[in-house]
């Protein structure tokens, strides 16, 4: 697991080198600058209401709990492995988020914010990656355990509509840029991945 931690802290700080440094500068930057003017220019109140509903269901109060409640049911059931899956799985992501930001200094949108964050922190967006980690994470332990097609779909549908919000979200907030929320797409992904093997193979160690 501190292996996987390590190479996905090295992958998302050469990804946010890269974006910063390379990407960012050029008219790809501009577009997904243009993105955020576009979204803060179409702001209502309802949607702003929106939008903090979506920050909060993958802030650093939610998820927590919602990963604490998860791994509590496990041990209920002595689903050793799952506690840790649940636990670890935010974890990773949020190491990862924070050493990221150590490196690479990324401006926020340069629009009205609608929170008081540090402005040098916008890469990569840490909400989405918790997102994954959590809810996805979520939808993969129910379609491992339910053979049923219909439940593994919904299942799904719920977890990455729920990122799709979240992203949105944050975006609309002006908190990311799109290239941000990419990059938190790859750390969610990349953690999740990362603790299915660990988890794995503390299976095949433990058989």
């Amino acid at each position: 697991m501190f292996g996987g931690l390590a190479s996905i802290a090295a992958l998302s700080i050469g990804l946010g080198l890269l974006v910063t440094h390379v990407i960012e500068t050029g008219a790809v930057g501009a577009a997904d600058e243009r993105v955020n003017v576009w979204l803060a220019a179409h702001r209502t109140p309802t949607r702003t209401d929106a939008s903090l509903i979506g920050s909060i269901i993958a802030g650093g109060v939610v998820l927590p709990i919602v990963a604490g409640v998860l791994a509590l049911a496990a041990a209920l059931f002595r689903k050793w492995r799952l506690v840790g899956f649940f636990v670890f799985a935010l974890a990773v992501e949020s190491a990862t988020y924070r050493t990221t930001t150590l490196f690479v200094h990324s401006h926020r949108p340069r629009v009205h914010r609608l929170e008081s964050l540090p402005v040098d922190a916008s890469y990569p967006s840490g909400h989405t990656a918790a997102a994954i980690a959590v809810y996805c994470g979520l939808a993969l332990l129910i379609t491992s355990w339910f053979r049923n097609g219909p439940v593994r779909v919904v299942a799904w549908l719920l977890a990455v509509g729920v990122v799709a919000f979240v992203a949105t979200a944050r975006m609309y907030r002006g908190m990311h840029h799109p290239l941000d929320v990419a990059g938190g797409i790859v750390v969610g992904i990349a953690a999740l991945c990362v603790l299915v093997l660990a988890c794995r193979s503390a299976g095949a160690a433990t058989e």
